[in-house]
């Protein structure tokens, strides 16, 4: 095997797994953003869905006291989502967790629970916490450590750090770029004279948290128009 051959061998595959790597990624912004604008649903809805067994994942808050539910939200699939909206009461009482969990055991496919206390965990959290689980923190998580150990064309490695953490996006957009944007298929790294220092890359990667924000408000806002067709 010739040189030549080797090295068209070595593109092609570099091209291939950042599709592959890229693919689930973007299947988890959509499902994170499908749980950005839920539809409003009432207390007896979600007890109802329970009951039917019609509930796959479950984010809830509780109160000071730590048993009373004040939020909650559920989804039935990937992208369809719902929320509470109005009193966590009905004739039985106060909603508390005792009773949340009670509710549960009628599901026959025990649902995700995942108590959200005020203060989030550091970004980018929408990779960890998405539905897909680690069929999508799995591909962030490859493209992270290639790109620790791997010379960046367009920025340095802090300013990359900074996108793929604070940035939120950044693991999408290195797939997407490096060593050679995708669109360009297969081939050789572009050479660029001068790359994004740390300090712009942590400038970016504000900006861009700010997009990836009302990016997911778009998504969930879309989402919501589908479904309620």
């Amino acid at each position: 095997m010739d040189s030549e051959l080797r090295t068209r061998i070595l593109h092609t595959s570099t091209y291939v797994i950042r599709l592959v790597l890229l693919i689930p990624l973007i299947a988890g912004l959509l499902m994170v953003g499908a749980a950005v604008s839920p539809l409003s649903r009432t207390l007896a809805d979600f007890r109802g869905a329970a009951l039917a067994g019609e509930i796959d994942r479950v984010h809830y808050r509780t109160g000071d006291s730590e048993d009373w539910v004040t939020s909650l939200s559920w989804s039935d699939s990937p992208l369809s989502w719902h929320r509470i909206e109005g009193e966590f009461s009905d004739q039985e009482g106060p909603y508390t967790t005792t009773r949340l969990m009670a509710d549960l055991r009628h599901t026959d496919v025990w649902p995700i629970l995942k108590g959200t206390p005020s203060n989030d965990g550091p970004p980018p959290d929408w990779v960890f916490e998405s539905p897909g689980g680690w069929w999508i923190a799995g591909p962030w998580l490859i493209a992270f450590l290639t790109m620790l150990f791997t010379t960046p064309r367009l920025a340095n490695r802090w300013a990359w750090f900074w996108l793929f953490t604070v940035g939120d996006l950044g693991a999408i957009f290195w797939l997407l770029l490096e060593p050679r944007p995708l669109w360009r298929g297969p081939g050789e790294g572009l050479p660029r004279a001068k790359r994004v220092d740390g300090c712009s890359g942590c400038v970016l990667s504000i900006l861009m948290a700010i997009v990836w924000g009302l990016t997911a408000m778009g998504i969930g806002r879309l989402v919501e128009l589908v479904l309620s067709w």
